[in-house]
């Protein structure tokens, strides 16, 4: 939370905090799932010298693949911030390049939570606000979305 606390206005509290949830890193454990299944075929081929090295090549490939999503997952996940002030509303992402959106909080109109059936077995989801002259953009993966929308809502 380092960009939300240097914009922090005097006498203003951080009411809450959340973050993406950890599903943003499915598709490196997919990536991971499959280098693993490909190195254990590879392993299992002791007999057949060319199946088992083109398939230990492909598992060095979805390894490095699955390296790869999970490092741009983990800089995503560490470099977006999300907050409830007393007074507004704050979205940060990006580390390089950096997008913020901030409302007011007597400004929000509604919140809308989406959520999947998996995204409420494993508590994710995407929350849009809308407020008076315009709403902001789907904050997609967030962790807790319902407990973000009461904080947001609470007066």
């Amino acid at each position: 939370m380092r960009y939300v606390r240097r914009v922090l206005q005097p006498d203003e509290t951080i009411v809450h905090t959340t973050k993406l949830h950890w599903v943003v890193f499915w598709r490196a454990i997919l990536l991971l799932i499959v280098c693993l299944v490909l190195a254990i075929a590879a392993w299992s081929q002791t007999d057949k010298q060319n199946i088992s090295l083109a398939l230990a090549i492909a598992a060095v490939i979805f390894g490095l693949l699955a390296l790869s999503s999970a490092c741009s997952a983990f800089i995503r996940r560490a470099s977006t911030e999300l907050a409830i002030t007393d007074r507004r509303v704050i979205y940060k992402t990006g580390l390089i390049s950096r997008h913020t959106i901030e409302m007011n909080r007597r400004q929000v109109e509604s919140v809308d939570v989406d959520q999947t059936i998996l995204g409420r077995m494993l508590g994710y989801g995407t929350i849009i606000i809308r407020g008076t002259g315009g709403s902001l953009e789907p904050m997609r993966r967030i962790d807790s979305p319902l407990t973000f929308r009461n904080y947001i809502t609470a007066s």
